[in-house]
């Protein structure tokens, strides 16, 4: 299927007619358990690489079915698929690293997996070092030498849109014996694909523009077979954070239009980047996707668009984020991304420093320097991006 176009893999990688009925849409097969043929281990470790269907926690039709559509999107050689983009990431987490081991970790990136990591230092004796990752320099005098297994960089990070040169900081990573985890949520396997770039690990949360209909929460690994196997068994199986055969369905629906969804994505955000650019009560836009970003020339290379997640400021943001909840229509007022519809939250700076990132003061003053007192985090949806200019114009120009 590698040979075939992004839009045409989209759509036809991991997919087959019903061999009993012709049925071209894939099967939603929702049973826990599947008769066999003869008889079969009790155990998974009673199986090699092959194994027929059995238990459902083990393997699913449908659940392979998007795990094979993604692995093709990706150029990767295998994917596992997990009840959460938490579960992907605690899997990675969990699979690769033991104790003493160290992982070096952008500053900045998805709140969840930001907690989670820091809190790996009580739960496994794991260290961690958050680094500006765009900074190249600050990546390599991060790394411990011996005790380094991992670098987790997300990019475009989350919310600060950020964009780390995943190639560069794939040969810090082999150079220095650890692997290179990229949560590539934000860009999607249409804009990015970090295995061609020297990643090991892809992570997504498939809840966003994957699933892309804010219908279905799923997660998913993507890499090599042989860094994925025990992944499969220990960090799947026995940790039990399976994805459900329903919702990957839904997501392995709302994958095959991933190409021309991220397409209008991607031109409706630039559009309203460049009219926050210009409106006077905003202070500050970041997207990739407007010449002024710090990381637009390496986004121009390392993507082929610049996905639809933006960041903004204005001033008495508290204030303003109580009038968009009570008085925005078309834009909900809600967390997440990645959904047809347009979704935005207002995210504090000093609430981000207390809970989510807890920097230390050199790496604080550069959150504060790019989010202010805060900033909106706005998630681009497919409405028509006129009627969603005027929305935001109709609510900030309110005196």
């Amino acid at each position: 299927m590698s040979k075939y176009r992004m839009r045409t893999a989209a759509i036809h990688a991991g997919e087959s007619a019903d061999p009993l009925t012709g049925a071209s849409t894939p099967n939603l097969v929702l049973a826990n358990s599947f008769v066999v043929s003869e008889p079969q281990g009790f155990s998974i470790n009673s199986f090699e690489d092959e194994r027929p269907f059995i238990y459902t926690r083990w393997d699913n039709p449908t659940v392979k079915v998007l795990e094979e559509k993604l692995a093709v999107l990706e150029n990767a050689e295998d994917c596992l698929c997990f009840a959460s983009g938490m579960a992907a990431t605690t899997a990675v987490l969990h699979g690769t690293l033991n104790p003493g081991d160290h992982v070096v970790v952008s500053d900045v990136h998805y709140a969840g997996a930001a907690e989670l990591i820091r809190s790996l230092k009580q739960s496994m004796n794991v260290d961690s070092t958050p680094v500006d990752t765009t900074d190249l320099h600050s990546v390599e005098r991060a790394i411990r030498p011996g005790s380094t297994k991992l670098i987790w960089i997300e990019t475009p990070s989350n919310p600060l849109l950020r964009v780390t040169d995943i190639r560069a900081v794939a040969e810090i990573a082999s150079s220095s014996g650890a692997l290179l985890a990229v949560d590539s949520t934000v860009a999607t396997p249409i804009a990015t694909r970090p295995i061609e770039l020297g990643a090991d690990f892809v992570v997504h949360s498939l809840s966003k523009y994957i699933g892309g209909h804010g219908d279905a929460i799923g997660g998913a690994v993507v890499g090599a077979s042989n860094l994925l196997q025990s992944l499969r068994t220990v960090e799947r199986i026995y940790f039990g954070g399976v994805l459900s055969p329903f919702n990957a369905w839904l997501i392995a629906r709302g994958a095959a239009t991933l190409p021309v969804r991220m397409k209008f994505h991607s031109d409706n955000a630039l559009q309203i980047a460049e009219f926050l650019s210009h409106h006077p009560k905003v202070d500050k836009v970041l997207y990739p996707g407007l010449s002024n970003h710090p990381g637009h020339e390496l986004a121009r290379r390392q993507m082929t668009c610049f996905s639809s997640l933006l960041s903004f400021s204005v001033a008495n943001g508290a204030i303003m984020a109580s009038r968009m909840a009570e008085e925005l229509d078309i834009i909900h007022y809600a967390v997440s991304l990645g959904s047809y519809r347009s979704l935005i939250y207002w995210l504090p700076t000093d609430e981000m420093l207390s809970t989510a990132f807890l920097l230390d003061d050199r790496l604080a003053a550069k959150y504060r320097e790019s989010a202010g007192d805060g900033i909106f985090r706005l998630a681009v949806g497919l409405e028509d991006p006129d009627d969603l200019c005027e929305e935001l114009d109709r609510v900030l120009s309110v005196v």
